[in-house]
This record gives C-alpha cells, sequence and structure tokens, in this order.
C-alpha cells in the first residue's frame, strides 16, 4: 500500500507509511465508511453557535489522536521494546476512539441516550470493514481494541493511559484542536516537552520525568480553562439543554404527529432496536435536517424550540449557583410563572442545569513523577495541581429571553439576596 500524507492544522504533516503493517492498517480503516461518517459529526457539536470557527469534526480529531499516541508510543518503546508487541492495539484504540460517536457528540449522547464508547466498540466487534482489518495482522487485535475502549482493559497499563487517563493521546489532542478552531488560544500546550517526558513506573504504568512537571502543570491549567470557558460556556448549556428537550418532546408526541425517516424512527423510538447500519446512518446532517422539517412542519411546541436552535434565537441562563438548592427551585417557578404570563409554556422553555467541573482528579488515574528513584503522586509535590483537584460547582436556570429583566430583577430582591 502506498504511503499518505494527511495536512492537519495542528500537527502539519500526519505521514502514513504503507510498508509498516500496522500503518497499513490505520490507511485502511481511515478509508471505511465508520470512519469516514466522522466528518459529518462536529467535535463541539452546537458550540459553533457561541463560537463561530467550532467547526471542525471527529475526523480531523481521530486522526490527531492517532497521531500523538503513535508519538508517545516511539518515545516509550525506547524505554521498553516489547511494547512492539502492543503496536496495532494502540494505533487502532487511538484512531477509532470516537467512531461511536452520534450526532453533534457528547450533544447527541445526551439527546438520544446513548454512550459513544459502547457504540466504539460494537462497531469494532462487529462492523464488515472494520474488524477484518483488525483480525488480518493478529486474532485477538478486535476483540482487544473493542475491550480497551469500551472497558478501559489492555494487556499493558500503559497502553491504556495513552488511550484513556488524565494526560491521554485525546486529551491532548482536543484541548488544542479547540482552542484553535473557537479562537480561545488557551491551548497552547509545551507537546514536545510533555512527550519526551513520558516515561515508565517500575509497575508498568504511565509516569512524569519531574523534567516534564511544568509543562504537565500547565496541560492541567488549561484543561481547566477551556472547561470553563468553552465546554461549560452557558450558551453551550442553553444549545445542549434545548436539543434534549426537542428530542425529549419530539419521543413524547409520537411518530402520528412528529414526521420521521426511517433511520430516525428508530433512534427516536426503538434505540433498543439499533443497529449497526442504523446507527451510522445518522449523523449531523439526517438530525439537522429533521429539526428543519419539524420547525416547518411539527406541533407548535416542538416546531418553536427547532426554529429557536436553527435560527440562533436561544433561550438564555441565568447563573443562580449562589443560591441555595430550595432558591433554585424557587426561582425556577418564579420563571415558570412569568412564562406563563407570556403565553408561553413553560416545560418547553424553563429549567435548571447543574455542573461540576474537576481540574484534576488524583484518585481516577492520578499522574505520578518517576525520577529513577522515587514513585509520588503529582498533587503530592505541586500545590498548583493539589488546587486544581477541588471541584468547581454551577448552576444555570433557562428562561425565554422575554422574560430576563423581570427575572433579575426579582432574583436581586430580599427573598433572593442572601443566598450561600
Amino acid at each position: 500500500m502506498a504511503s499518505r500524507t494527511y495536512h492537519d492544522p495542528l500537527h502539519r504533516s500526519i505521514q502514513l507509511a504503507g510498508e509498516d503493517p500496522a500503518e497499513a492498517m490505520v490507511m485502511g480503516l481511515v478509508d471505511s465508511r465508520p470512519f469516514q461518517r466522522l466528518r459529518r459529526i462536529r467535535q463541539l457539536g452546537p458550540a459553533f453557535l457561541t463560537f463561530h470557527g467550532a467547526e471542525s469534526s471527529r475526523f480531523t480529531h481521530s486522526l490527531g489522536v492517532f497521531h500523538l499516541a503513535r508519538l508517545a508510543f516511539r518515545r516509550l518503546v525506547q524505554l521498553d521494546p516489547s511494547l512492539n508487541e502492543q503496536k496495532r492495539v494502540l494505533y487502532a484504540a487511538a484512531l477509532l476512539h470516537d467512531l461511536g460517536h452520534g450526532p453533534l457528540s457528547h450533544t447527541g449522547e445526551e439527546m438520544f441516550g446513548l454512550h459513544h464508547e459502547s457504540w466504539s466498540a460494537r462497531l469494532v466487534r462487529e462492523h464488515p470493514e472494520i474488524n477484518p482489518l483488525l483480525e488480518q495482522l493478529a486474532p485477538g487485535t478486535a476483540e482487544g481494541v473493542a475491550s480497551l475502549l469500551e472497558h478501559g482493559r489492555a494487556e499493558r497499563p500503559v497502553i491504556k493511559a495513552l488511550v484513556s487517563s488524565q494526560l491521554d493521546c485525546d486529551r491532548l489532542d482536543y484541548l488544542m484542536r479547540d482552542s484553535h478552531s473557537t479562537g480561545t488560544r488557551y491551548g497552547q500546550l509545551d507537546l514536545e516537552r510533555i512527550i519526551a517526558a513520558l516515561t515508565l513506573a517500575p509497575d508498568g504504568d504511565l509516569a512524569i520525568d519531574p523534567k516534564g512537571l511544568m509543562a504537565v502543570e500547565h496541560y492541567l491549567v488549561v484543561r481547566n480553562l477551556m472547561y470553563r470557558s468553552v465546554y461549560t460556556h452557558r450558551l453551550n448549556v442553553v444549545c445542549n439543554w434545548m436539543l434534549e428537550r426537542l428530542i425529549r418532546l419530539a419521543r413524547q408526541l409520537g411518530g402520528d404527529r412528529v414526521w420521521c425517516d426511517p433511520v430516525m424512527a428508530i433512534w427516536l423510538w426503538e434505540p433498543d432496536a439499533l443497529t449497526p447500519e442504523a446507527f451510522l446512518a445518522n449523523d449531523d446532517l439526517r438530525t439537522g435536517y429533521h429539526l428543519q422539517r419539524w420547525a416547518e412542519e411539527a406541533p407548535a411546541p416542538l416546531a418553536s424550540l427547532c426554529s429557536r436552535f436553527l435560527d440562533r434565537r436561544l433561550l438564555k441562563a441565568t447563573a443562580v449557583g449562589h443560591l441555595k438548592p430550595s432558591e433554585q427551585l424557587e426561582a425556577l417557578t418564579l420563571a415558570r410563572r412569568l412564562s406563563e404570563q407570556t403565553g408561553m409554556d413553560p416545560e418547553h422553555c424553563c429549567g435548571l442545569r447543574h455542573q461540576q467541573i474537576r481540574g484534576y482528579h488524583p484518585y481516577r488515574g492520578g499522574l505520578r513523577l518517576w525520577d529513577g528513584v522515587m514513585l509520588q503522586g503529582l498533587e503530592q509535590v505541586s500545590a498548583l495541581v493539589q488546587s486544581l483537584s477541588t471541584p468547581a460547582a454551577t448552576a444555570w436556570m433557562i428562561h425565554p429571553r422575554e422574560i430576563q429583566s423581570d427575572l433579575r430583577y426579582a432574583l436581586q430582591g430580599e427573598n433572593f439576596s442572601n443566598g450561600a
């Protein structure tokens, strides 16, 4: 198989050598229909309505993750040549880790109630274009990849860490890529330093050489900033709530009142019957077309939600994290009453959304420093990392813009002024 090059906006040239069996496998996987579908899945879901440049795809991201996994693997295999036996599993898992994303990526998981890890594993096990490509190099490769993606299990712990950990290749790529596409400029990681600092702990798991401590600290700070500024941005919260609500409403209205093509009908009303073919048939294009049709001809509540989303006449979000839980419910009751007074159905325009951000979790695959003598948790030697371990909670009340002035005036009143 001939070699090829992908010109990536972040990583420049991603070159694949056809004479390398593992890289030839990667080329075949990239050319498969399930992987090409990722061109039609937005990396950041509806965030393009907040950050107009956020149009990159899961296809582009997945190639980037493979590229970083290959760089990290080349570094680590110098320390332990026996890791070469895991090369094909790592390459395939890094490339295919997002194969099972539904429309609008993570937002689609909430909309339709799916888990992309399970679907990625199922497609690896069952799809006739994926499974044979993995198995032709060595029997058992497909199941090894599926188990890694679905359950985080691998023969060597460092391979699992490169695919799913607090310093995995997925996070490294999406932080840089999402920062680039949204124009937020936070994700300027010292990637070369991070890769050079990767090492193996005595137990065979991933560790960081102390020379890379500051680069990893910077990475964790960037991750925290990206979650606060992009992933949990208030308009993203609003978009996600609206999309979840409209899918729920379509399901409630049923097929007699809501037009759907046969694929979307299965997604909405027979999700347990989803086959790989029906799963792969849905993407941002098909879902977007249904939103357009529903905006034109669905019953009024669903049509209103769809047109609001498509025309970017979004609902508003007011921060209520400073209020006690009981006060948040009182505020929601007030918003619902104000909405009714303006002729809107509060069921479809008012809600509460709670989120929690943790920049680092020391007990879920926590990172470790290894200097050849002492193995220490990152939080033990870095006050900065320790500070990032404290979770931060946010709470938003979603409501129509038509009631915003009255609502915020009431929230500033005596009944809500002492919220904790």
